[in-house]
């Protein structure tokens, strides 16, 4: 649009070739000038503070949540040790075993850390198929094409998702009308596990088991609280937040069917937010369903798609 509209103030300047025309162009060329610095001058900045999604943004996230599910894992370990969850490092990705079917066996990170070969993707498969579980990995796409030609060839995608992000800020002040959120204490664990079954196994019921035995393991985990939702003093609703390294991961979180669409869960990322901002954390991170509600709601607060992520489960 500058270089269009210097164009054209030099071709007025021919058509009507006055003696003044070289001033009077050459006062509008600086008035032009003047007024693309003004408005390229903030975009400038605005690049300078830009958080690329790159491999090393896609690290940082990746690293978060894979520790995050080995937190889950040794939690469950110390209240639960005949489940037999244990968590191992390969080719620099993390391997979690948390019981045959939970959505937290698998392995997190796989490619990004190391180069992905042969050798250590059958390491990582053994530990799982002794232990009786499938072999799935969650894998970022900048992992380049050769890990993923590599899985491609024995394993299949079940899965896809939207790993997003955004900047942690100190957040502004805003009205939540009838709407309370806080931080649950260890002893509302059964109230926190209550709700968040009802939120989740409204569409998931396969998770009944996986969700009433990790209530008490989300509160035992380090740097994670759990949050608890209300409208009116009724409880409706309950998520989580995990910090590792400057980076604040949104756990899951679920309304009860009877509250939804009340705002509920733009009310819990909000206050986690907060939350995310007074440890000091400088990033924020959650991973959606694409296309899901959860994504659109976290939009709407300023979260971006970093990229679109694909579980790969080993085909029998």
């Amino acid at each position: 649009m500058v270089l269009l509209e210097l164009w054209r103030l030099c071709r007025s300047a021919e058509a009507t070739a006055r003696p003044d025309c070289s001033s009077s162009v050459s006062q509008k060329l600086v008035t032009v000038r003047r007024g693309a610095e003004a408005r390229v001058a903030p975009n400038i900045q605005t690049m300078a503070d830009t958080l690329f999604a790159d491999l090393a943004l896609s690290k940082r996230l990746e690293r978060a949540e894979g520790h995050a599910c080995m937190q889950f894992a040794n939690a469950r370990r110390r209240l639960f040790p005949a489940r037999g969850s244990e968590c191992m490092e390969c080719a620099g990705a993390y391997a979690v075993f948390d019981g045959i079917g939970a959505p937290t066996t698998q392995t997190f990170g796989l490619g990004l850390f190391e180069e992905l070969d042969v050798v250590a993707l059958e390491s990582i498969e053994r530990s799982f198929l002794d232990r009786g579980a499938q072999v799935d990995h969650e894998v970022s796409p900048l992992v380049g094409v050769a890990a993923l030609n590599l899985l491609s060839r024995r394993y299949r995608p079940i899965e896809i998702s939207n790993v997003m992000y955004r900047r942690v800020e100190e957040p502004a002040a805003e009205d939540r009308g009838r709407i309370r959120v806080r931080v649950a204490n260890p002893a509302e664990a059964k109230l926190w596990s209550e709700i968040n079954v009802r939120g989740w196994t409204y569409e998931h019921p396969e998770l009944v088991g996986f969700l009433q035995e990790g209530a008490p393991i989300f509160l035992a985990r380090e740097k994670s609280p759990c949050f608890l939702a209300e409208l009116d003093g009724q409880q409706g609703a309950a998520g989580v937040l995990f910090i590792h390294e400057g980076v604040a991961l949104f756990g899951g979180s679920a309304t009860v069917p009877e509250l939804r669409g009340r705002g509920l869960q733009a009310a819990l990322l909000a206050e986690r937010l907060h939350y995310a901002f007074d440890q000091g954390c400088d990033l924020a991170m959650m991973v959606a369903e694409v296309g899901s509600n959860s994504q659109r709601n976290a939009e709407r607060k300023g979260f971006h798609v970093a990229y679109t992520r694909t579980k790969w489960r080993l085909s029998s």
